[in-house]
């Protein structure tokens, strides 16, 4: 595939460039490529960046598929220019032993629009053996250490100590002092660590901290802690999640944590539930896969962060925290993982054009930074003109 007229960022400019993608990798970035005999796809001058890769999502499969699937989750991730999802393991049954692992990974081969991993999930029964005999079959081990279902809930401080030592990344669901706490643990046992969705001022700053001692600490945040806050709960109640909304201030300070390198990636911990299970009771998690993209392009145009530099914390820098080879950038060998944009958008997201199973969106009427026009794993287009290619031709990353 030759695709042609499109905008790309090289060395902080932004230049003209062709695109020829064979055997699912980029070979060639230049000014013209002319190539007799190549299928040729026109950018028509838009813009071309890298797929974005997910670190951050609840695909609910197994054991809760109506909320969301693999098919219709990875489809809502082609819709919003995600070409590689890491999903986590708090299904039913806990993805807590190898067994189930094992089981999560066949039941999802030939079901996914685009490329995916897998976190193995730690438990409070202490499966350190378990994490250990996976490790490299994952792209994390996830700890759950203020919040979770099942068995995931860990609270004894030997054995989060025995799982991180066992690990070779953890990520963790940790909330105010917990935060600190997953950092000393990374401190101690010398495993990094993956910080998800902080939500408040003082958590950045423990972040902060932990990297000029020269920890290996990384931070995430979400769409929804940087666009919405606690007085949005008020007009709508189905803004309820883990963590939960926090102020205004707490928005800023984690803009601010993305401007000075403190926050490393976007995940969007998208949790999907049925509208109807959000209406008759309190209920934790939102949908967001499908929007991300569309929603961080707001920062861009508002001008708070450059395209450059946003696809760093959507792609490049989450490719190297996860050792995930060959993608998150737009270079000669990568796989041909990209996505076309229009950044003169006048569209307003939509529920109606919402394609998760769960049927609802909490950017509704939000104004989008910029459009997904077409989505491609590595050399096949999955998504172009609101129209779904079903290849169903993603494969797992590790």
């Amino acid at each position: 595939m030759l695709i042609k007229n499109g905008l790309v960022v090289v060395d902080g400019e932004i230049k003209f460039k062709d695109i020829l993608i064979e055997n699912e990798k980029i070979v060639e970035i230049s000014d013209e490529i002319i190539k007799d005999g190549e299928k040729i796809l026109d950018a028509k001058g838009h813009y071309i960046i890298p797929g974005i890769i997910d670190p951050h999502v609840h695909m609910r499969d197994p054991g809760l598929t109506h909320k969301e699937d693999f098919e219709t989750g990875s489809k809502a991730c082609a819709k919003g220019g995600v070409t590689t999802f890491f999903d986590m393991p708090n299904t039913i049954p806990n993805t807590i032993t190898e067994e189930e692992l094992l089981k999560k990974k066949k039941d999802a081969i030939g079901r996914s629009y685009v490329d995916y991993g897998f976190y193995f999930g730690g438990s409070k029964l202490d499966n350190s053996t378990e994490v250990e005999k996976v490790k490299d079959l994952v792209v994390a081990t996830k700890v759950f250490m203020n919040v979770s279902t099942g068995n995931m809930l860990v609270e004894d401080e030997k054995i989060l100590e025995n799982i991180f030592k066992v690990s070779k990344l953890v990520g963790v669901h940790a909330e105010g002092e917990m935060v600190q706490k997953a950092i000393e643990l990374s401190e101690k046992t010398g495993t990094p660590v993956y910080l998800c969705h902080l939500s408040t001022k003082e958590e950045v700053e423990m972040v902060r901290n932990g990297k000029k001692k020269g920890l290996k600490i990384y931070g995430e945040v979400t769409p929804h802690h940087l666009f919405l806050n606690e007085k949005d709960v008020l007009k709508n109640s189905l803004l309820r999640m883990k963590p939960e909304l926090k102020t205004k201030e707490d928005n800023e300070a984690l803009w601010e944590g993305i401007i000075d390198g403190t926050i490393d990636t976007i995940g969007t911990d998208h949790a999907p539930h049925k509208l109807e299970e959000k209406l008759e009771k309190l209920t934790f998690g939102i949908p967001g896969v499908e929007h991300s993209l569309e929603m961080m392009l707001k920062g861009v145009a508002g001008g708070r962060i450059t395209l450059n530099d946003l696809t760093k914390i959507m792609s490049e820098n989450t490719a190297k925290i996860f050792g995930i080879k060959n993608k998150g950038k737009l270079e000669i060998g990568y796989d041909a993982d990209l996505v076309i944009i229009n950044l003169e958008t006048t569209e307003r997201i939509k529920k109606e054009e919402v394609v998760s199973k769960c049927g609802w969106t909490p950017y509704d009427g939000f104004l989008k930074g910029g459009e997904v026009l077409t989505t491609i794993v590595r050399g096949n287009v999955v998504y172009n003109n609101k129209k779904f290619i079903n290849k169903k031709i993603g494969k797992e990353v590790m």
